[in-house]
């Protein structure tokens, strides 16, 4: 008889090995159990009226979807009460959000995305909850300010995401490699299936969307000129381009076969310092790369090693195989990790 490991178990196990103490463990159920609301409502789609715009805008400026704001209510309502928290901040809010007052704190705070790859609800394409849990640096009873969420990402104390494909999956770390979960429907569980994933030094897939070539830099237009020459150019070898449009997505296609994915510096990010967010997206997404062997970089610095200045602050994304990266960011002149 198969012995499945569900999701407590294996924290379980990394609480005895002290990897996880208890707070960090149920703060880490907590985020799966609304990981799992939130795949219900994206499984219903139009059956529960969620699809389309919702009318308003998050702090970014971008018009939201019905599902991004449903999404950001569970997260923020599931980590309400665990005790666990001292605060939390959103993608889709401003400003830290408080605990509230009769409910004891806890000695983390936890950054999400709760629905990265919104663009592609409408058409029943992969989306995903991305978060990230720092400690809280100051002393319990004193309530967090914004300038305790800015810690560089190598801080972390765990980060990961959920995905909502043909199946849920909860992809997550706490220091000890990068292990995934798939949600058995009939049980409720999420059930340990794909222990310590590995990236691939190398590959023969990237990820980058190309209708930005025109506005990319000099180095990752000779990077993705390389790929493009395939087995006639100086790689030697025929390269193919994957690009799903939501980072969730692409990201856990490197994690699982490994590859690159770049949303690089260019001219219509610049003044922006780039399209994705580093607390929300860059820091976990790159926490899980490195824990899987694979390197994460701006193409001039190590991305986990960047000290944010505010909270929604944007950077540019290298991740995946080593090899690929460090060739990447050696046209860049920087090292890589």
């Amino acid at each position: 008889m198969q012995h499945h490991v569900s999701l407590t178990r294996f924290l379980v196990g990394e609480q005895r090995a002290g990897r996880a103490p208890a707070d960090l463990r149920l703060l880490l159920e907590i985020v799966a159990y609304a990981a799992k609301a939130i795949g219900a409502a994206v499984s219903k789609g139009a059956l529960a009226g969620v699809l389309g715009e919702a009318g308003t805008e998050n702090v970014q400026g971008e018009a939201q979807k019905k599902l991004d704001v449903l999404a950001n209510e569970i997260m923020l309502r599931a980590n309400m009460w665990g005790g666990c928290l001292a605060a939390m901040v959103s993608e889709e809010v401003e400003s830290v959000c408080r605990i509230p007052s009769g409910i004891p704190g806890g000695d983390y705070l936890l950054l999400f995305d709760p629905l990265d790859g919104s663009s592609n609800i409408d058409i029943n394409a992969p989306v995903g909850t991305i978060f990230s849990v720092l400690r809280n640096p100051r002393e319990k009873g004193e309530d967090p300010v914004e300038a305790d969420f800015l810690q560089p990402g190598c801080k972390q104390v765990a980060a990961g995401y959920a995905i909502y494909g043909p199946s849920t999956q909860l992809v997550l770390t706490v220091g000890n490699g990068v292990h995934a979960f798939t949600l058995d429907r009939e049980t409720g569980d999420f059930i340990h299936t794909h222990p310590f994933m590995t990236i691939p030094a190398q590959t023969r897939e990237y990820a980058i969307n190309a209708s930005n070539m025109r506005h990319w830099e000099a180095p990752v237009r000779r990077y993705i000129a390389e790929l493009q020459q395939g087995g006639e150019g100086p790689r030697g070898v025929d390269f193919n381009m994957r690009w799903v449009a939501a980072m969730v997505a692409d990201v856990h296609r490197v994690l699982t076969r490994g590859g690159i994915f770049m949303y690089p510096l260019d001219e219509k990010c610049r003044a922006q310092g780039g399209r994705l967010r580093l607390m929300y997206e860059a820091n976990p997404m790159a926490l899980l790369v490195e824990q899987a062997g694979g390197a994460a970089s701006t193409g001039r610095e190590r991305i986990l090693d960047i000290v944010p200045r505010r909270l929604h602050q944007r950077t540019p994304v290298i991740l995946g195989s080593r090899h690929e990266v460090e060739r990447l960011v050696s046209f860049h002149g920087a090292p890589a990790a």
